[in-house]
């Protein structure tokens, strides 16, 4: 057979219509078990192809979805679209990447187009430079189902996998205390993005909990990249009493921090304690390797994927759907044990 072959061709050959075709491709309940496995057998013989542009066109929906992340080069975002696109092909999908670079503006471009692409759903984790939400809250007008993941946004109401960054970040500053630190700097990220302020929050409240003073000289305000943590850390370590350890906000902030205290001479932890967030491949074949709170990417893109899935009538095993996950502090040799009676040791 010349060219694609179509419903018309399967009916032909089946002597049946073509709508019954098209209902037993679509396993409706009103075509037998039978008929649907004729129609099945010789669509496969035949080679057919469903026309997905035809199909959502008809139906204002594709078997496309949508996935928006802030930064394809963040070595935290990758794994997490992987599992994504495992789970949505094993359902028929096919994914379309978007990257909003951290940008408020890029990400409106990105929900404008996946819409005018009749997406059939969209996964995102949002920019650290949005702080209105109203382009999410469209979605649901336009009935469009939407998972968050990581970052929470305010207002919209859409489901949200996210790891407990709290108690993260409050298990990396008790580690740091059980091995002897007290002068503790942290590099923060932006205040309005919510994993960046809960970790914040567990540093402050670590500090209270054992009895230290906040010292607002070892706490720097800035964004998510390489070039924060190398900028933030160069003033951290010039300050007349300079901290002893350094918790980034994640791992790509404390990879611009490691990169600073090496090109000054200095040793880490011999000179300096470092501790990351995420567990970001390269952070262990640095040398040291660096200790850090584990995000358990995989299942976050798991549990956002099966999230939409069930918003889109999949019938999904309730029993293990999350969206709050667990973090995991992976001990390396980036601090020192300053005291070995501490229960970490």
């Amino acid at each position: 057979m010349n060219g694609h072959a179509t419903i018309k061709d399967i009916a032909r050959r089946l002597n049946i219509s073509p709508s019954t075709v098209s209902r037993a491709l679509s396993d409706h309940c009103d075509i037998s078990k039978k008929t649907k496995a004729r129609v099945i057998k010789l669509a496969h013989e035949l080679n057919y192809q469903p026309n997905s542009i035809a199909q959502s066109l008809k139906s204002s929906k594709s078997r496309v979805i949508g996935v928006i992340v802030p930064a394809i080069q963040n070595y935290f975002f990758p794994e997490i679209v992987s599992t994504i696109e495992d789970v949505l092909f094993s359902a028929g999908f096919t994914i379309i990447v978007c990257q909003s670079n951290e940008s408020y503006e890029r990400e409106l471009s990105n929900i404008q187009a996946l819409t005018s692409n009749r997406v059939a759903g969209l996964l995102a984790a949002v920019s650290q430079t949005t702080k209105k939400f109203d382009h999410f809250k469209q979605l649901k007008k336009k009935n469009i189902p939407l998972v968050l993941f990581d970052r929470d946004c305010e207002g919209v109401d859409a489901p949200l996998v996210k790891v407990d960054n709290y108690a993260g970040a409050t298990e990396a500053m008790r580690y740091l205390f059980d091995c002897g630190y007290s002068k503790i700097a942290h590099l923060a990220g932006l205040q309005h993005v919510s994993t960046a302020k809960k970790r914040y929050r567990a540093y402050c409240d670590a500090l209270q909990e054992k009895g230290v003073a906040y010292r607002s000289d070892y706490v720097t305000f800035g964004r998510f990249f390489e070039s924060d943590g190398y900028d933030h850390t160069e003033a951290l370590l010039h300050l007349p009493d300079p901290p002893e350890a350094i918790f980034a906000v994640n791992d790509t902030v404390a990879f611009g921090a490691y990169k600073k205290i090496k090109s000054l001479g200095l040793s880490i932890p011999e000179d300096i304690a470092l501790v990351g967030y995420d567990d970001i491949p390269f952070m262990r074949s640095l040398d040291p390797p660096i200790t850090t709170v584990r995000q358990p990417m995989a299942e976050i893109g798991r549990q956002a994927a099966n999230l939409l899935l069930e918003q889109m009538g999949y019938q999904v095993d309730q029993a293990n759907l999350k969206t709050v996950l667990q973090p995991e502090l992976i001990i390396r040799d980036s601090v020192s044990i300053l005291y070995s009676n501490k229960q970490f040791i």
